[in-house]
């Protein structure tokens, strides 16, 4: 991570931190290791991001935007990075990313590779998926006067998205669309959405239309 310039390192419910043996390991990069944010669970850790990309060598059910090649998810994240947090996500060493997981993600990617044996440890993976993002953020326009997005115009984080589906899913259930919660039906919605990219003003256009609905049936 270091050496591609990435430090913000945040730990999902590890089995032991500090780890001695991974500040070892570190060489020279502990304060990475010794100054990382752990969390309860991959929603806290990603909460304040507008783009979580979930690194997967394998394609989910869950229909989310896909980046085939590594450069093409690191000139997204490094845009989207300029104003708001950005998240890559790595699973075990073993078994990778469960299905809930990617479903806390906007985006999945995936690293070519030998179809015969296209297999890579975590650590490839991180090297990999980090080296793309270091290049693309040395590609970028050098500019130091770019103005920010105005907030409204940029992408929602992901606890405003999670809000947003609740809420979708509230009046789903309360005008008979469906009559209790079906995950089916709200990984496609939220599939759609993902794909969609609603700004921040228009996914608060969005929720005042539910708003207005809700009350429509409330007052039935």
């Amino acid at each position: 991570m270091k050496t591609m310039g990435l430090t913000d390192l945040v730990l999902v419910n590890p089995r032991c931190f500090p780890d001695p043996e991974a500040s070892r390991l570190a060489a020279g990069a502990e304060d990475v290791v010794e100054g990382a944010r752990v969390v309860d669970s991959l929603e806290a850790a990603v909460s304040d991001c507008v783009q979580v990309v979930g690194a997967s060598a394998r394609l989910r059910s869950m229909p989310l935007p896909h980046f085939d090649e590594p450069a093409e998810m690191a000139e997204a994240v490094v845009g989207n990075a300029a104003d708001d947090p950005v998240a890559l996500v790595f699973g075990r060493e073993r078994f990778g990313l469960t299905n809930d997981e990617i479903r806390c993600c906007s985006h999945q990617v995936s690293i070519p590779a030998n179809p015969d044996y296209g297999v890579l440890n975590l650590s490839q993976a991180v090297q990999v998926l980090a080296y793309e993002t270091f290049r693309a953020w040395r590609q970028r326009p050098d500019s130091n006067f770019r103005a920010p997005r105005p907030s409204h115009d940029r992408q929602p984080t992901r606890e405003q998205l999670g809000h947003f589906h609740d809420h979708l899913s509230r009046l789903m259930q309360a005008s008979g669309f469906i009559t209790q919660p079906h995950a089916r039906t709200e990984e496609q919605l939220q599939a759609l959405f993902a794909r969609a990219q609603p700004s921040r003003k228009e996914l608060s256009l969005l929720r005042g239309l539910l708003s207005s609905l809700e009350r429509q049936i409330i007052e039935k």
